[in-house]
């Protein structure tokens, strides 16, 4: 786990502070929220940890519409972080797409896969969180663009830059034991849906920049309880954290499930799915009874 680190300077982010001599003297959730531009809950009876494609976008739209509902009556008492493998571009659009339905933006957001934090509200990165996987990815794209570049069944050029490099994949095509010279640049490489392959830093995935996030924000992990669908949500549910394997999770994820001790499998799919899994780990009573629509 990268955790807390000091910030020099992150490109790209509105907040560039550097911990100055008042800095040192806050907690490190003092440090973490000052860069926020909401507050978050200051005693969650829950942290939410949710994918979005397969996870918190599956199921139908009246029950989407009540979970989002829930979500956005309960900010107060649940803290709710998108996990997702889409930069924050590609959240922004989707919340503007998405808020016919009532989904609000989180808290916070882990994207690409766990190399960007942002606040949820603004969509800005977070440079304490990013700041260490900026360092950990720097050089590393230079070094391994000439290899991708030569492995069949990948898309032309990458879908994503941001701290990682991202392509479309076609299955049939590509070799993954090719994928072993490109790791030994100090990168790891991530097959998920037989549609996307990641190129991350070494280390850096979305259960690193989970237990990184919790630790600035010093949360009961008992409090948290992740979902998700595909093989990158794996290395969420490897932290240990309560975690709900919705029901349509993908072939290759639901085969780790036996080493998962902290993993519960939903037969529900998408949303319907997170709510099971949340009466499954005693924390129903902070929806059920669904009040009437």
């Amino acid at each position: 786990m990268i955790g807390p680190v000091p910030l020099a300077r992150v490109s790209g982010c509105r907040s560039v502070w550097g911990p100055g001599p008042a800095d040192r003297l806050r907690s490190p959730r003092a440090r973490f929220e000052r860069h926020l531009s909401a507050s978050l809950p200051s005693d969650p009876d829950l942290v939410l940890v949710t994918d979005l494609d397969g996870t918190l976008l599956e199921g139908t739209d009246s029950t989407r519409r009540r979970v989002y509902g829930w979500l956005a009556a309960e900010r107060r008492r649940v803290l709710h972080v998108f996990c997702t493998g889409r930069d924050l571009g590609s959240v922004g659009r989707l919340l503007a797409r998405e808020a016919a339905l009532g989904l609000q933006a989180p808290h916070l957001v882990i994207g690409d896969v766990g190399c960007t934090v942002a606040c949820g509200v603004t969509l800005t990165p977070l440079p304490l969180a990013v700041a260490p996987i900026e360092a950990l990815w720097h050089g590393r794209a230079e070094r391994v663009l000439p290899l991708l570049k030569l492995i069949p069944g990948l898309s032309p050029q990458p879908l994503s830059t941001e701290r990682r490099l991202a392509y479309g994949i076609d299955p049939h095509r590509l070799d993954t034991r090719r994928l072993a010279a490109v790791e030994a640049h100090g990168v790891d490489c991530l097959v998920s849906g037989d549609k996307y392959l990641d190129v991350l830093p070494a280390g850096v995935n979305k259960g690193s920049s989970l237990l990184d996030l919790l630790a600035w924000l010093e949360l009961d992990r008992r409090l948290v309880v992740t979902a998700g669908d595909s093989l990158n949500d794996l290395a969420m549910f490897e932290t240990g954290l309560q975690s709900v394997m919705v029901g349509n999770a993908e072939a290759a994820l639901a085969r780790a499930l036996p080493g998962l001790a902290r993993t519960y499998r939903a037969d529900a799919h998408g949303c319907d799915g997170i709510l099971e899994g949340l009466r499954h780990f005693g924390f129903g009573h902070l929806f059920d009874p669904w009040p009437e629509p």
